[in-house]
């Protein structure tokens, strides 16, 4: 069985209007209207990409014009040039000079169980 390293892809000329899901690394340069979901995988917004959409994954590097929130257990990268209208939830955030970004920020550990477990249930609760 042959191991797969490349991303999947969504070319250029692709729309999407509704819901990705998805448990391998993604990469957007077309157009996504709805919500794009990768919990554990890292996800791209190319720098073609035009994407009207909540986003959700383990990592966010975005290149291109995004029109949603996005929410990342772990890091979000906004480089130079792209454009993000929306709210960011993540552990970590990076945004290069040129970069646009309207919207608010919450740089917090409730997205993952911190080391003293505070997320984790209670003993006979339901979650």
């Amino acid at each position: 069985m042959a191991v797969e390293n490349s991303p999947a892809r969504i070319g250029k000329t692709v729309v999407i209007r509704g819901e990705v899901k998805g448990s391998e690394d993604l990469i957007v340069d077309g157009r996504v209207e709805g919500t794009v979901s990768l919990s554990e995988s890292r996800l791209t917004i190319g720098p073609n990409a035009n994407v009207e959409a909540d986003l959700s994954a383990k990592d966010v590097l975005i290149l291109g014009q995004v029109q949603g929130n996005v929410v990342a257990s772990g890091r979000v990268e906004l480089r130079a040039g792209c454009s993000v209208e929306g709210d960011i939830r993540a552990l970590r955030l990076a945004v290069e000079d040129n970069a646009v970004f309207r919207g608010k920020v919450d740089l917090t550990q409730a997205i993952q169980k911190g080391p003293d477990g505070a997320n984790a249930p209670q003993s006979g609760g339901i979650f």
